[in-house]
């Protein structure tokens, strides 16, 4: 029995250790199996990996080359089109940025006038009865220049060109003292149908801060010299209310004072400009109410004027302006002014004396829609068409009647016949034939009204119809009043 049951436990353990080693071959062979395919897996896996390889290799190879290339191609990688059109997007923004710097300060504008005008009460068969039409370009630039020290410099440049006399033709001749139309503009002793661009202004100007030396941003006086070809009125007998014919009044008895303007005195060239010197003391001490001294020293005459001798007889004129804040708060210009003329012509056109006169402008805002302006001028010594000359008006914006953009300007303007000419007699030219067509004894004053309405359409864009009323023109007492209807456009940027 033991026997038996040893050999059955043998048995047993046989078969257990037999059924062991099968389990454990199995294990091993499914571990085999499994390392066979993941070895395959990763032969398969770096296969496919150099072959990725070798194409960024080959894809390298072409970015290196395309890099060497500034140029673009549709056929290079897009990651380098990509890279170049961003450098040259940022080579474009550096240079756009050095243009831009160059730049800074530059200031520059331009505009476009043309008027219409029809004149009434004309005597018949005046040359100039018919409508009159001119027009007027301006293009201004201003440029800054690198500083010296703490002075500060700059260049201006203007140019102009128009066609057109109309009733200033020459305005003279007609019998009144001013010019209908001071917006008109002809090349002097050009075809009328020249329209070639003039170089009117060209002037340089350096600002000195003061005292000389001195730490600039605490400075708040400066000393500026100014020369060059000048529009002596962008420095002297200025007017915020009048004295800008293109948008403003159209008569040039309103524009400036007549004594200068119409009368003569400034004795600018055909073109109304002329060479000249100016020095000036600013004081801004005074923020909200600064002041300024002005003195100028210019070309005059036929030949001063045109750059011939330009000092042999020049026209001197000093300036004191003044702004002040009145009637709670508002803006005031006020303007006092002596000049001084060497060997004018006189009322013979042969004597030859020197003239001194003086005037004032005056411009303050009352309201804020109504600005209201005046001057006065008085000859001290010499002889003129007339020696004194008041001109008052105002400005009124369109705030009040909802139109803000809108302007209407209403002003007057006596100027008294001198008693040289009320002696000599005066004459007019009707026909424009050179011979006088009317001899009379001038007396008493001529008087102009002028009233405008500025209808905005754009910032940039303005209808202006006007109306003028000359009264006595020329001082002639028995002479017809002249009304003047004019339509004018400007466009300005």
């Amino acid at each position: 029995m033991r026997t038996k049951l040893i050999v059955a436990a043998l048995a047993t353990a046989g078969l257990c250790s037999f059924s062991t080693a099968t389990l454990s071959a199995t294990k091993e062979a499914e571990l085999l199996q499994k390392l066979a395919d993941r070895l395959e897996k990763l032969e398969a896996r770096n296969t496919e990996l150099e072959k990725e390889v070798k194409t960024l290799k080959v894809e390298n190879d072409k970015i290196s080359k395309s890099l060497e290339s500034d140029n673009i191609s549709q056929y290079e990688p897009e990651i380098t089109a990509r890279l170049k059109a961003v450098e040259k997007d940022t080579l474009d923004m550096k240079k756009s940025a050095k243009v831009i710097e160059a730049l800074d300060g530059i200031k520059a504008g331009a505009s476009l006038t043309t008027v219409a005008q029809k004149p009434y009460g004309l005597p018949t068969g005046t040359k100039n009865n018919d409508t009159q039409l001119s027009y007027r370009a301006d293009v201004e630039v201003e440029l800054p220049l690198s500083p010296i020290g703490n002075t500060e410099q700059k260049l201006f440049g203007h140019f102009r060109m128009g066609q057109g006399q109309g009733l200033n033709t020459p305005f003279s001749n007609l019998g009144y003292f001013g010019a209908p139309n001071g917006a008109a503009f002809t090349i002097s002793n050009a075809d009328k149908d020249d329209s070639s661009a003039l170089l009117a202004q060209a002037w340089y100007q350096a600002k000195i801060p003061l005292p000389f030396g001195g730490f600039k941003p605490h400075s708040r006086e400066s000393a500026e010299i100014t020369f060059g070809k000048i529009d002596i009125f962008g420095f002297f007998d200025q007017n915020e209310v009048a004295g800008d014919e293109a948008t403003q009044f159209l008569n040039s008895t309103l524009v400036h004072n007549p004594l200068l303007d119409a009368g003569g005195e400034v004795a600018a060239d055909g073109n109304g400009f002329q060479p000249g010197f100016i020095g000036a003391y600013v004081n801004e001490t005074n923020k909200a109410e600064p002041w300024r001294v002005s003195l100028g020293y210019f070309g005059a005459g036929e030949r001063g004027a045109s750059w011939g001798r330009s000092f042999d007889s020049p026209l001197l004129i000093g300036q004191v302006e003044k702004q002040l804040k009145l009637f709670g708060g508002l803006t005031g210009n006020y303007r006092a002014y002596a000049w001084q003329r060497s060997k004018a012509t006189e009322l013979d056109e042969k004597t030859q004396k020197n003239h001194t006169g003086f005037g004032i402008s005056v411009d303050q805002r009352v309201g804020d829609g109504l600005n209201l302006f005046g001057r006065y001028g008085q000859l001290t010594k010499g002889e003129l068409s007339f020696d004194k000359a008041l001109t008052l008006g105002t400005e009124i914006s369109g705030n009040y009647w909802g139109r803000g953009g809108d302007v209407l300007g209403i002003a007057g303007a006596w100027m008294r016949t001198s008693s040289a000419f009320r002696k000599a007699g005066g004459s007019s030219d009707f026909n424009g034939d050179g011979t006088a067509d009317l001899n009379y004894s001038p007396s008493g004053t001529e008087k102009v009204a002028e009233v405008y309405y500025r209808y905005r359409i754009s910032p940039e864009f303005s209808v202006s119809p006007d109306f003028q009323w000359i009264s006595n023109p020329g001082g002639n007492p028995n002479a017809d009043s002249v009304r003047v209807v004019s339509v004018r456009a400007n466009v300005s940027f």
